[in-house]
């Protein structure tokens, strides 16, 4: 049987902290996506308002697809209600509730047509180590996209929008992340 260190104790009881603490913030950001939620619609807007499984900053050189931005993956059961919303507007404005913990982001992105009144609510996670390219992209194009899948890769809807400093809004931190994906704020 092999032998565990200290160091290999450090590093479980740590790790076993983080997914607490990864855990507690993925709730705290469900619960403020229903709350925007349903002041929304206590303002008389529609809303429709989902988890992502998977949240992915993407850049043009990953993947199959010629695009970047940060791609959703939603449940199959959320396309419907989505692909109704998303049919209703244009979605020119936008909003990003986002807080980062231990190189993870959690945010909120609240997509709004006011003339519709209707808003799309995603929350998302992802690791900042896996951003610098999106961030890259995005300063390149002067724009950001926000992307809508499900598991197979279908793709339901883009939103465009005119900048990515909301979703981003310090590279240094980006560039700190992917360049030693170990470095914790502690």
């Amino acid at each position: 049987m092999p032998e565990i260190g200290d160091s290999d104790v450090e590093d479980a009881e740590r790790w076993a902290a983080n997914a607490d603490r990864e855990k507690q913030a993925w709730e705290a950001t469900l619960e403020d996506m229903q709350a925007m939620a349903e002041d929304l619609e206590a303002e008389g807007w529609d809303t429709v308002a989902t988890a992502a499984g998977h949240t992915a900053p993407e850049s043009p050189e990953a993947g199959d697809y010629d695009r970047f931005g940060l791609t959703h993956v939603v449940p199959d059961n959320f396309a419907e209600a989505f692909t109704d919303a998303f049919s209703v507007g244009d979605f020119p404005q936008f909003e990003v509730y986002r807080a980062e913990q231990d190189g993870r982001v959690f945010l909120v992105t609240v997509l709004m047509d006011p003339d519709a009144r209707q808003a799309i609510l995603l929350a998302g996670t992802y690791e900042l180590r896996h951003a610098l390219g999106c961030v890259k992209a995005a300063e390149e194009a002067g724009e950001m996209y926000t992307h809508v899948v499900t598991l197979d890769q279908t793709h339901l809807g883009s939103f465009r929008h005119d900048s990515h400093e909301k979703f981003f809004p310090d590279r240094a931190t980006v560039e700190n992340w992917a360049i030693d994906p170990e470095r914790r704020d502690d």
